[in-house]
């Protein structure tokens, strides 16, 4: 099971968790845990990152990081093994993630006394290193028979799958609106015409796959473990030049069709 067809899979550098993720998804295939129960999991671990890093426990916090990214992949995972996609869980995880986001930023604010700015041009930055990230990668999936339960534009509420209700769907699309929908403008109007780019190649879906979450997540644990922790608010947002070296990329060497 994958996001993408065999022909179009890249190295990820962010969803180095797929291989446990699947096998945690596989033992869960023939029970009644539910891919939002594994997103529920993933909230847990995030959370008890957040209380190891607040406590100085910089190894266990790593290790719940991390877990928390293999976790954050065996939910989908679990979805397309039990065939059962669904708006609730794709709206319920991004919710989660965006959320964990600014308790992570704004703990590691606490433990290394950073200013308020600081941490919310870090939260600014890593949201909009994602939603980049995201936006091609979801062009990719749309354009190549991938998962459509991401859409590359979310204007409209979807119809519901036949496993869930409308209702639920309808309230965490609003929610989801509002957590993302000024990342999402930016990242739009910043390259309008990616929708009509050629096919994105694997070494640029490398490339840029540095943006995603799990990639964060990486790079904060392993700066918590090397107790650079006061480097991680500043590294994210300087990690920012790249969104327009990307942008540059796409827009010079990977022209319209």
């Amino acid at each position: 099971m994958s996001k993408l067809p065999r022909a179009y899979q890249f190295l990820d550098l962010s969803d180095y968790g797929r291989k446990p993720a699947k096998l945690i998804a596989n033992s869960f295939k023939n029970t009644c845990i539910t891919p939002v129960h594994v997103t529920w999991m993933f909230v847990v671990s995030g959370l008890l990152a957040i209380y190891c890093i607040l406590n100085h426990h910089f190894y266990l916090a790593a290790i719940f990081l991390v877990l928390k990214s293999i976790l954050d992949a065996a939910d989908g995972e679990l979805a397309r093994i039990k065939d059962t996609p669904s708006y609730t869980g794709r709206y319920l995880d991004s919710i989660s993630d965006i959320i964990l986001n600014a308790l992570f930023l704004i703990t590691i604010g606490i433990i290394t006394n950073a200013g308020w700015q600081i941490v919310l041009f870090a939260f600014i930055a890593i949201q909009l290193q994602g939603t980049l990230y995201n936006y091609y990668y979801v062009i990719l999936r749309n354009r190549n028979n991938g998962d459509k339960t991401s859409r590359i534009f979310e204007t409209k509420t979807p119809k519901a799958f036949p496993q869930e209700k409308q209702s639920t769907v309808n309230i965490l699309f609003k929610l989801y609106k509002l957590l993302y929908r000024l990342f999402d403008l930016s990242i739009y109007y910043l390259d309008k015409n990616a929708v009509r780019s050629k096919i994105f190649p694997s070494w640029f879906m490398s490339m840029i796959s540095i943006f995603g979450l799990g990639f964060h997540l990486l790079f904060i644990a392993l700066m918590l473990i090397l107790q650079l922790e006061k480097f991680i608010l500043p590294g994210i947002i300087l990690a920012s030049v790249l969104l327009f070296v990307f942008i540059g990329i796409r827009k010079c060497i990977l022209s319209t069709t």
